[in-house]
């Protein structure tokens, strides 16, 4: 746009230039004219017999008349050359103005959306911002307060196992045999039987280790934040290893994947103690995982209970066979002696029809006497 506006301005400038070199000469002539006209008045006074060179000048001034007529449309066509090339040059500037306007116009309205789209992101990233800032602050403030952060500990323990576990392979708010209450208790099969897991955690030493601000305040820290861990490890060695009705193990909790690293990393010794007491320490990650593997542990049981009570059917299953069979060589006997019964029964028959066809083949004998009997036949008379 700026190059269109020069070459604008360049073309205007020339033709002003043009038009004044014009009319510089055109009054020069002019000034001739009137000096000449001049001098020739002064001659007419001084020698006005000198017709031939009066005559001399009209020529000159009809020649010079005439030289600048020419001259005149000469300037004439030239400045008309100028005007339509200048229009055509201004109609072009204008159109590529146009374009240019045009091109400059859509490239801000894109711009216009996307710094409208980024100022919307912005927007929704400094809400998501606020958002998390004011969780930050109530997260601080549960873990500020012991009671708030024991319950904090609790619902996000509460939570693992209730989606890692079934519900009939834990309990909440366990009394134990000794009066204590466990925060959880996972009931696993002997061995190792079931393990408790504590929520409760110390936290104030943690928080003084953070804020420290010089090596005698950091110091101070580490000494609370090591004996406040190693209490807490003891009391659940204490609470919730129980002799014949827990494992020999127990779990603490800590709802904090940071003090859990700041735990492993810089203070192994607390964590070799607990090792030692049998108080295995995790965190969210550790105890998903520890509860997979219970989970795992849990299913193998069930299998286990299951082969037993599918083994228990077999047997019940070959006895029933055993006597199915027995019952089978009973009917069999029993089918034999039918057997023979029916085979003494068929040859009865066949003497009762042996008979039968003897007495129709008899002849009747007429007899005066009328003692004349039938004769009966020779051998016993029953039927075997």
């Amino acid at each position: 746009m700026i190059q269109a506006n020069r070459q604008v301005g360049g073309i205007i400038i020339g033709i002003f230039t043009m038009d004044q070199t014009v009319m510089m000469f055109i009054a020069g002539a002019f000034l001739l004219v009137v000096i000449l006209g001049f001098f020739l008045i002064r001659g007419q006074d001084s020698s006005r017999n000198s017709n031939a060179r009066q005559h001399q000048m009209m020529q000159t001034m009809a020649a010079l008349e005439g030289r600048l007529n020419q001259m005149s449309e000469q300037s004439a066509r030239h400045a008309a050359e100028v005007n339509r090339t200048l229009s055509e040059r201004l109609d072009k500037v204008s159109q590529r103005m146009g374009d240019s306007l045009e091109k400059s116009t859509k490239d801000t309205t894109d711009s216009l959306g996307e710094l409208k789209t980024r100022l919307a992101v912005i927007d929704q990233a400094q809400k998501n911002i606020t958002d998390l800032s004011g969780q930050m602050v109530k997260l601080q403030d549960i873990l500020s307060n012991k009671q708030a952060r024991g319950t904090f500990g609790e619902t996000q323990m509460n939570d693992l196992v209730s989606q890692i576990l079934p519900p009939s392979a834990y309990g909440f708010q366990v009394t134990m045999s000794n009066g204590k209450r466990a925060d959880c208790l996972i009931k696993l099969p002997n061995p190792p039987g079931a393990i408790v897991v504590d929520a409760k955690f110390p936290l104030e030493g943690y928080h003084m280790l953070r804020r420290a601000e010089d090596e005698a305040q950091k110091k101070a820290a580490i000494s609370r934040f090591k004996a406040d861990m190693l209490k807490h490890v003891k009391d659940i060695s204490e609470k919730y290893i129980i002799n014949g009705e827990t494992a020999e193990s127990a779990l603490m909790f800590l709802p904090s994947e940071a003090v859990y690293a700041e735990l492993h990393t810089n203070f192994t010794d607390v964590v070799e103690k607990s090792f030692r007491a049998k108080v295995w320490i995790v965190s969210p990650t550790t105890l998903m995982a520890t509860l997979n593997t219970v989970r795992a542990v849990l299913k193998d049981a069930r299998m286990r209970e299951q082969a037993g009570v599918i083994q228990k059917e077999v047997v019940t299953l070959i006895e029933d066979v055993a006597r199915l069979d027995d019952r089978v060589g009973k009917l069999r006997t029993h089918f034999h002696l039918a057997e023979k019964d029916i085979g003494m029964i068929e040859t009865s028959t066949r003497k009762i029809t042996s008979r039968g066809e003897r007495i129709e083949g008899l002849q009747m004998e007429e007899s005066e006497s009328p003692e004349a009997v039938l004769e009966p036949a020779k051998g016993p008379a029953h039927l075997d």
